[in-house]
């Protein structure tokens, strides 16, 4: 990796007079993450160069894309302008970041800027949205934001990478070098197969249970919704054990689960517990549990939250993982995934000259707001904060 300095001084002069910002030009700012948890960067190398071919200026602090192995010299030679310090890269019209933004982060933001970011909402504060409302940031979140046919494009992705990563996390503790039960994920010729219980019949729920059959496993699906359960046996192609949620059907199932995946998705902003503690006790000794959705608050009642670098704990003999972030143990894939969703949303939002033409002209981008020009937004977070919201159209119909 070469000196910052030196990454800013290989850009030749036209370069480097191309990103003066123009008026009329976006200049858009990727900042360092600051949690030593996250390892995805917003923008890769390839599409700094695709929205710098488009007149659009981009900003990334030294060491962005470190994580994810994009260098600082890959970001300059894409046309980026690298800088030393944060403050440089949250000075900007459009912030991108993975985590939400600290308070001291925030204090860097310009005034009526536009932050894209994830929101986290179980880790959040009343003091946060005052902070981004005193900076009158318009603020967007992964989480809520859709795309034009209705879909959640973030959500949907990083629920891929979990769902595919989740067994090969399974697998790793399942093996006797980890204190494991010492069997393999799947099954062999003679010897019985491995039984992985998932509750939740989404994304993530989809692609764990094409992983654990693609390895031989038997699986047994729960949720509460018949349709999903209807559709996952639909997109597997085969017939697999389905069920509503009744304690004594998921009882039995656990007793005798090697693996149970949790991936129920948060229904008014907080999961529902599902799995009791008695339910975990009777469990086999050596299984592991990994609850996708701790970051929402979980549905298993003994999972407590988990980081990359102590990601596992025993209770009742039982091994629990519970990693909110999963995606970033496979950062590369997941920056990837998340540059080829942003990096069409800041093309179209150069092409209205600012993110509050976007959200005037696009209601799937509206979807994603949550503050706008110092006032909360979002119902959902104006309850649970006990903070006033104002109805986003109403702001839009008075200024416009």
């Amino acid at each position: 990796m070469v000196d910052v300095t030196e990454a800013v001084e290989i850009l030749p002069k036209e370069a480097s007079a191309k990103l003066k910002p123009k008026k009329e030009e976006l200049l858009i700012g990727v900042p360092k993450e600051m949690d030593a948890q996250e390892k995805r960067v917003l923008l890769t190398p390839e599409a700094v160069r695709l929205l710098v071919a488009n007149g659009i200026n981009v900003v990334v602090e030294q060491g962005a894309g470190d994580n994810s192995k994009f260098t600082d010299k890959d970001y300059a030679d894409a046309g980026a302008k690298v800088v030393l310090t944060a403050k440089e890269a949250l000075e900007v019209d459009v912030v991108l970041k993975v985590e939400p933004p600290t308070l001291e982060e925030i204090a860097h933001m310009q005034s009526g800027s536009c932050l894209i970011s994830a929101l986290q909402i179980g880790r959040q504060s009343a003091q946060y949205i005052h902070a981004l409302n005193a900076k009158k940031i318009t603020a967007v979140s992964f989480e809520h934001l859709e795309d034009k046919v209705g879909g959640m494009p973030v959500v949907r992705a990083m629920s891929e990478i979990a769902g595919s990563t989740v067994m090969l996390i399974a697998s790793e503790y399942l093996s006797s070098v980890n204190d494991g039960k010492g069997l393999i994920l799947g099954g062999v010729t003679g010897v019985p197969p491995t039984q992985v219980v998932i509750i939740g019949a989404g994304t993530v729920a989809e692609y764990a249970a094409r992983t654990a059959l693609g390895l031989g496993a038997n699986i047994k699906v729960f949720d509460n919704q018949i349709y999903k359960l209807r559709r996952i046996k639909q997109l597997l192609g085969q017939q697999v054990f389905t069920s509503t949620i009744d304690n004594v059907t998921l009882a039995q199932a656990l007793k005798e689960a090697d693996v149970v995946i949790g991936a129920l998705r948060a229904e008014k902003g907080k999961n529902k517990i599902v799995v009791t503690e008695e339910m975990v006790a009777a469990m086999m000794p050596g299984s592991i549990i990994i609850d996708v959705s701790i970051d929402q608050g979980g549905c298993i009642e003994t999972a407590e939250m988990t980081s990359h670098d102590q990601p596992t704990y025993k209770k009742h003999e039982i091994i629990h993982y519970c990693v909110p972030n999963i995606a970033s143990r496979v950062s590369r894939t997941a920056s990837v995934a998340l540059s080829n969703i942003f990096t069409p949303i800041v093309l179209q939002m150069s092409d209205l000259k600012g993110a509050e033409e976007m959200i005037f002209n696009y209601k799937w981008f509206m979807k994603g707001v949550y503050t706008y020009r110092g006032s909360l937004t979002n119902a959902h977070l104006a309850r649970r904060f006990a903070m006033s919201h104002k109805e986003l159209q109403l702001l839009l119909a008075a200024r416009y």
